[in-house]
């Protein structure tokens, strides 16, 4: 069975180009995303561990930490680094995960548990692993994404998925398609008008089942 939105994501302990971690203790009180790839020197994803290295601050201030995982070793991790920053403009301070024996890509259900690398393997031995998993401090999985080889990740949806995701989850609410930060929020169907008043303030029935509102501060 996959892993599914609420699931508590699976521990592990694992060599990282910046040493090994617990996965659980990693994530600490932390929000994190794991994001993955099929293979190091690769066109797509350097551009996409590029785009990761610049949005640091963003995640910072965002409480999340972020990590790659890629189905080659760690040393190959450090010398990609070198042009992972010459593309990105910025560092990739975060850690890679080395995951040469698969682990952690069929213990997230990218591959099946059969999968294996081939000698002389290509990227498209391990094209599923292309994906994004948001997990929360309660390390449960929030959002999951899964791409092909051939179309790079948009970080600034994952960021404002993760905008989406930290709202709804304190607030009590939840976001409409389109959404970003600032814009109304929609209020649960399951909070009475007098509830969703006491709590929201005014709002606007849009249908009987539709109420939004600003969002909370």
């Amino acid at each position: 069975m996959g892993l599914r939105i609420n699931d508590t994501v699976p521990d592990f302990e694992a060599e990282t180009d910046l040493g090994r971690i617990k996965f659980h203790d990693w994530i600490g009180d932390s929000w994190a995303i794991l994001f993955s790839h099929p293979k190091d020197f690769t066109p797509v994803c350097t551009t996409e561990f590029g785009a990761v290295a610049r949005l640091a601050d963003e995640w910072k201030a965002r409480n999340t930490k972020v990590i790659g995982v890629s189905v080659d070793g760690v040393e190959d991790h450090k010398k990609w680094k070198a042009d992972i920053e010459k593309v990105g403009g910025a560092p990739p301070d975060f850690p890679v995960i080395g995951d040469i024996g698969l682990k952690v890509s069929k213990a997230f259900d990218m591959l099946p548990a059969e999968a294996y690398l081939p000698d002389g393997r290509t990227p498209a031995d391990s094209a599923t692993v292309r994906a994004v998993f948001i997990i929360g401090p309660d390390k449960q999985l929030k959002l999951s994404m899964t791409y092909p080889m051939t179309v790079g990740r948009n970080f600034a949806e994952i960021l404002r998925a993760l905008d989406g995701l930290q709202t709804t989850t304190s607030k009590g609410c939840a976001t409409p398609a389109d959404w970003v930060p600032g814009g109304d929020v929609i209020i649960p169907p399951s909070v009475s008008d007098e509830d969703a008043r006491a709590k929201f303030g005014e709002f606007t029935a849009v249908l009987p089942y539709l109420r939004t509102t600003k969002a909370p501060a």
